[in-house]
């Protein structure tokens, strides 16, 4: 079977450093699913892949944040399956382990200047609870991954760290996926191509954000 390497680490992500690091509070987790891997069909992974991935990268699909308590790792993110939720990292392992029983590609990005990085944490489980939001509309009670983040890291100032671009749901070719038609249409709305938002993939590449090389456990 085969084992994908638990994290993911580019030439230009290293900025010299060769040691790995820790997990630390509000260290940003984003899984990415390799190229050479097909998403099972008709799934909310593909239709992200399809509309935010580049070709010849890995494409990025959810983005969770970190919480260390001594010896405990725990996961703050927003999932179709949970919601807003925070549950062990044993747990987010789990829930994101792929057909085949392999794991995908965790990169991690931390801060520039982490020295608010508890505090947008403790704003983040201020949110446990409320729903996943399907709609990826904003200001409405309800949180997809990326949008969870977002809302959660603001400057002392209120700012945001990261900012919003119109969003993308349709493929490559132009063509919107059979997983959005059939969600949005479902939900009584147009699918909210260009409405103001983030994703995975964006996110990641912000300049606040710099690598942090982390092996991860193997899966429970």
């Amino acid at each position: 079977m085969k084992k994908i390497c638990l994290f993911f680490l580019l030439a230009g992500w290293l900025c010299g450093c060769s040691q790995a690091d820790t997990l630390r509070t509000g260290d940003l987790i984003f899984v990415g699913i390799p190229m050479d891997y097909t998403a099972e069909p008709g799934s909310m992974s593909e239709a992200i892949s399809d509309a935010t991935g580049s070709p010849g990268a890995l494409n990025l699909i959810h983005v969770a944040i970190a919480e260390v308590q001594g010896d405990s790792t725990w996961i703050i993110d927003a999932t179709i399956r949970r919601g807003v939720d925070r549950h062990p990292l044993d747990t987010f392992l789990t829930d994101f382990t792929l057909r085949d029983g392999s794991l995908p590609v965790f990169a991690v990005k931390r801060l520039k200047d982490p020295r608010h990085a508890r505090q947008y944490v403790t704003k983040a489980k201020d949110y446990l609870g409320l729903p996943y939001d399907t709609a990826f509309l904003p200001d409405n009670d309800a949180f997809y991954c990326s949008e969870l983040v977002r809302e959660s890291y603001r400057k002392p100032d209120g700012t945001y760290w990261f900012e919003n671009k119109p969003m993308n749901f349709k493929a490559p070719d132009g063509t919107l996926p059979e997983y959005w038609v059939q969600l949005f249409a479902g939900l009584g709305m147009s699918v909210p191509q260009d409405v103001p938002g983030t994703n995975p993939q964006d996110m990641s590449e912000a300049p606040c954000l710099v690598p942090v090389p982390i092996t991860f456990p193997e899966k429970p």
